[in-house]
């Protein structure tokens, strides 16, 4: 009989035969598989060559009492329930039983057949809860685990990169102390993450993620949305294309307008994708949904819901022009890229249409406004680094994926592990660094 269906087994202990006898002769019409022992040495011998589900032990036996052996029991096999019998009015021995063992329950001698029987029902069923607990447990860690993969076809060239992912994210934990920071930083690596599957655009592709948050943070500002809004927008922002991880390469490297019918069908589907990743995840439900709908047009054109003006959540609505104005400028949206201004003509000539006015004027302003910003930048190699100074730009690996933000201060540490990657690599690191002006 296998595992999975063998009717559960017990084990009474007692240094009376008689009892023993009295309690098999109880069980045995119940189903359940006996095994009998005349004391506690015995009765860890039994459990050393079986597997018991149950242990009955009286309480007074010769040489070991039921508080002991129950004990013994507990510490060496804690998954065996465990019930005392006691014929004794000994409070002190059964609090020691409770304690020292852990019983599940304790039963007056001369016990009531019914009763016994009941008991040790309601022990084995809740036993099988537990195992049934924990082996559902297991199983959506499991789930969740695989989740995390994102897309298998990405083997071990993925596998090597989320390796150095980690130790990317290592180098930013050592200078963010503060919770927000380190977690904002964290979703940037996952923002770079997925960019490494972009293909042969990957290079164009590079700090994409980050550019839209950016800017759709910075239009949400100032369409002065509430501080937890902001904070969505920009993480929808960096983790937007995230459903496009399990997109063949070919689709990746092609302009969106360039792609057949049948691939367009394929790519539209990222966005319901990227809000089922998401969404799983506490921090990210609202983020999510801004996600879904980051492809839908104004006018009601878009994908994957068709929502028209403002059905389409806010956060949406700006996501969409801030992201495809980055993709104009880089060449994934038509087939060629697109200079700054034509960019934004294409967004103000489709004002009403595919984007939210509001959002497209906000956006223009900001654009507009975008000039000198205060200081300067220097670009330095590893060995002329400092402990204090301060990027003025990502740091990104030569393979497209971050490795420290933008407004990093250096430490000590982290300059030592940037030289050790360059030695180890064969590579040398150049960083920019900002100098205020004066």
């Amino acid at each position: 009989m296998s595992e999975a269906t063998a009717p559960p087994t017990l084990l009474f202990v007692d240094d009376e035969p008689g009892i023993l006898s009295a309690l098999r002769r109880l069980f045995r019409p119940h189903g359940y598989r006996i095994f009998i022992a005349e004391g506690g040495a015995a009765g860890l011998e039994v459990l050393e060559k079986e597997q018991i589900d149950l242990v009955i032990s009286d309480m007074r036996m010769p040489e070991m009492d039921g508080a002991t052996f129950l004990k013994e029991v507990r510490s060496r096999w804690p998954n065996v329930m465990r019930i005392l019998l006691t014929g004794y009015a000994d409070i002190t021995s059964t609090v020691a039983a409770i304690n020292q063992g852990e019983i599940y329950r304790y039963i007056s001698k001369p016990w009531d057949d019914n009763e016994i029987v009941s008991i040790v029902g309601e022990a084995i069923e809740h036993q099988n809860l537990k195992r049934e607990n924990l082996r559902l447990t297991s199983l959506t860690q499991a789930q969740n685990d695989q989740l995390k993969e994102l897309n298998a076809s990405l083997e071990q060239k993925v596998a090597d990169r989320t390796a150095e992912l980690r130790q990317a994210l290592s180098f930013v934990e050592q200078t963010h102390s503060e919770l927000k920071k380190a977690f904002l930083t964290s979703v940037q690596v996952f923002a770079g993450l997925i960019e490494l599957r972009s293909g042969p655009a990957g290079s164009q592709m590079s700090g994409h993620g980050r550019r839209v948050a950016e800017h759709a943070r910075s239009v949400a500002q100032r369409l002065k949305l509430p501080e937890a809004e902001v904070q969505n927008i920009m993480l929808a922002g960096l983790l937007h294309d995230i459903g496009k991880l399990g997109l063949p390469d070919d689709l990746l490297a092609k302009p969106f307008n360039a792609l057949t019918p049948e691939q367009r069908a394929q790519v539209m589907k990222h966005p319901v994708i990227g809000q089922n990743i998401l969404m799983g995840i506490e921090k990210f439900k609202e983020a999510a949904i801004l996600v879904r709908h980051h492809h839908e047009c104004y006018d009601g054109n878009g994908y994957p819901d068709h929502l028209a003006g403002i059905a389409i959540p806010q956060g949406s609505r700006i996501l969409h022009v801030v992201n495809e104005y980055d993709s104009l400028l880089i060449g994934t949206l038509v087939q060629r890229a697109l200079k700054p201004a034509e960019a934004l003509n294409f967004l103000i000539e489709n004002r009403g249409k595919r984007y939210d006015p509001a959002a497209v004027d906000a956006f223009a302003t900001l654009l507009s406004e975008t000039v000198k910003s205060g200081f300067t930048e220097t670009p330095l190699r590893t060995m002329h680094l400092k402990s204090g100074m301060v990027l003025s730009r990502d740091l990104m690996h030569r393979d497209g994926y971050l490795l420290l933000a933008k407004a990093t201060a250096l430490t000590p540490e982290i300059i030592a592990q940037l030289v050790k990657m360059e030695h180890s690599e064969q590579h040398m690191l150049t960083l920019y660094i900002r100098q205020e002006e004066k």
